[in-house]
């Protein structure tokens, strides 16, 4: 019976371990700039933020790279909450071998957002969405007069 205990006790030891590792250090870190979609606080026990941005490629007909992303500090959530539908570049960093959802859905952290251009959110190569509103009819009869 003590065996086991000690052997219980080993196991936590070693998964709170293995968590902490994977949560304090990341494997990999970057930059993504697209268009922030969705931002979302969802869960049904443990509550994650989580977030989708498009990449469009400057390709017409080319539908864009969705890549989904995780959030874990409540200021740079705050901040992407306000720019949905925004140009955003976002700096993440990447931590494999979390084992639990607990902390995320992803294993891409955003910890820091930078909004490039709030005026034009969709680049105007995307097909059939307008970057900007088209002239009025007659302007561009009276600017080449």
């Amino acid at each position: 019976m003590r065996l086991l205990f000690v052997f219980l006790i080993v196991v936590i030891i070693v998964a709170a371990l293995w968590t902490w590792l994977t949560l304090a250090w990341s494997y990999a870190d970057g930059e993504r700039a697209g268009v922030l979609q969705k931002f979302t606080h969802r869960g049904w026990l443990c509550k994650t933020q989580e977030g989708e941005l498009a990449q469009y490629n400057m390709v017409t007909g080319v539908a864009p790279q969705l890549w989904e992303f995780s959030v874990r500090d409540d200021n740079t959530a705050a901040q992407l909450k306000k720019a949905v539908g925004q140009r955003v570049q976002l700096h993440y960093t990447e931590h494999p071998g979390v084992p639990t959802s607990c902390f995320a859905d992803t294993r891409y952290y955003v910890d820091r957002v930078t909004v490039v251009d709030s005026s034009a959110a969709v680049p105007s190569a995307v097909p059939g969405i307008p970057s900007a509103a088209p002239p009025a009819p007659g302007a561009a009869a009276s600017a080449a007069q």
